[in-house]
């Protein structure tokens, strides 16, 4: 007499890889969680500690789904830390509290702009005017400020909406550049991450800096120029093909203007128009320039470094040109607002004093101030040098180098915070980022 048996069917579990991926995801989330904390608990009265407690919880949920949550868990972790890190905290502080130092020099160079076709305040009244006269950043980064000073008031007319969303679109192109899926998540999670999130909101102006910056190393990568050479088509699911249908028309109609154009217009001159735009943002853009023009030495010759330099270059002075006329005409209110303020060098002293070896060496004295200065051009010419006898030969390679070389920067500038190593550490994290090749669908299947 045969027994019956049944079988109980197999439990469901997670493959390996998409189980990993949760695991560093939670734990990601929860050292996000202890950094927020940190700040809420240690960094006194002010906005950094409305930041703190915003995002303390934010990440904490955002680590508690991404752990029990397996099915949708990273995309509810995404929301969670998004609008705790991000989304809260901005409308609070843009709504709630008074306009962050930042946040002023950012709209009052936009209505400088408008009425006189220049950002920057002349030395007659820089004099009189104190530290937030002064406008340490270059003529594109006053678009940020141009709702404000067009008459839009409360949130619309605050810079951090608008820094928040142009900063996760620069990101979630720099992932879809290289021709992966996974960009839009890529671009949200470094858009709420602690490096991006918390200056954000309080209005510092780094992170689309930063994005614009990844985004000219992912033009500059074989996997795009593969994808604009017409050499391959990008992946399934990449972050053109989610958000628009005219990603394929667009390609089609790239591949037809290409054939026209010359030589010069080859698919790297992207990435040079990207960083040329960085140029015209911010000051800390332009060593990424020197990086990639060396990056391109070594892989497609001098002649086509000197190409991408001059469309990057040319880009940068046609912005400058095009929405400050009169910094070009009278150049001495750019010079002594984004060279003279940021090196200690006018009345006025930047408020940017961390505790560095460069700002220490600074504050024994004239001396002291010159040592530093002269510290800090050594290692420029230090890391000019490393370019030219060890250029690096592919993106990552030039990431990590242009990651260094400010970290090296950063830490001997007169006027400097630990702020400004949101740059390394943001370019070490989109290597990592980028390197993921493996998309869900295939881990799930």
């Amino acid at each position: 007499m045969g027994v019956a048996t049944t079988s109980a069917a197999p439990t469901p579990v997670a493959p390996p890889r998409l189980a990993r991926r949760h695991g560093w995801a939670a734990a990601w989330y929860a050292v996000f969680a202890v950094y927020a904390g940190g700040v809420a608990a240690f960094s006194g009265p002010g906005l950094d500690r409305w930041w703190g407690i915003w995002a303390v919880g934010g990440y904490a949920a955002a680590a508690v789904l991404a752990w029990c949550w397996r099915s949708l868990g990273r995309q509810a972790a995404l929301a969670a830390s998004l609008a705790g890190a991000l989304v809260a905290p901005v409308v609070w502080l843009a709504t709630q509290a008074k306009a962050t130092p930042d946040v002023t020099v950012v709209t009052n160079s936009a209505s400088l702009l408008l009425h006189h076709a220049n950002p920057y305040l002349p030395p007659v009244q820089l004099a009189h005017g104190g530290v937030l006269a002064y406008n340490p950043y270059l003529p594109v980064m006053t678009i940020f400020g141009l709702p404000h000073a067009l008459g839009l008031r409360g949130l619309a007319g605050d810079p951090r909406p608008w820094l928040a969303a142009v900063t996760f679109l620069l990101f979630a192109a720099a992932f879809g550049a290289q021709a992966r899926p996974g960009a839009l998540r890529n671009g949200a999670f470094a858009t709420a991450s602690p490096l991006i999130s918390f200056p954000i909101a309080l209005g510092i102006t780094d992170p689309p800096v930063l994005a614009l910056t990844c985004l000219a190393l992912a033009l500059a990568s074989p996997a795009w120029l593969a994808v604009a050479g017409g050499r391959a088509r990008p992946a399934a699911g990449t972050w053109a093909r989610m958000v628009t249908g005219w990603a394929a028309p667009a390609r089609r109609a790239w591949l037809a203007v290409r054939t026209r154009l010359p030589a010069v217009a080859r698919p790297a001159w992207l990435a040079a128009v990207v960083i040329g735009v960085a140029c015209a943002m911010k000051y800390t853009a332009w060593p990424a320039l020197a990086v990639l023009a060396a990056m391109v030495v070594a892989r497609d010759g001098a002649r086509a470094a000197l190409r991408f330099a001059a469309i990057a270059v040319a880009t940068t002075l046609t912005l400058v040109v095009a929405l400050a006329p009169a910094s070009v005409t009278a150049p001495a209110a750019l010079i002594q607002n984004t060279i003279m303020f940021p090196l200690g060098l006018t009345a006025a002293r930047s408020p940017a004093q961390s505790p560095l070896p460069g700002h220490l060496l600074a504050t024994l004295g004239p001396a002291g101030h010159v040592a530093a200065i002269i510290l800090l051009i050594s290692a420029g010419v230090a890391i000019a040098a490393s370019l030219v006898i060890r250029p690096p030969r592919d993106t990552a390679a030039a990431a990590l180098r242009l990651a260094l070389g400010l970290a090296l920067l950063f830490a001997l500038s007169p006027a400097t915070r630990f702020g400004y190593f949101a740059y390394p550490l943001g370019l070490l994290g989109w290597i990592a980022l980028s390197r993921e090749s493996t998309p869900d669908a295939a881990a799930i299947r």
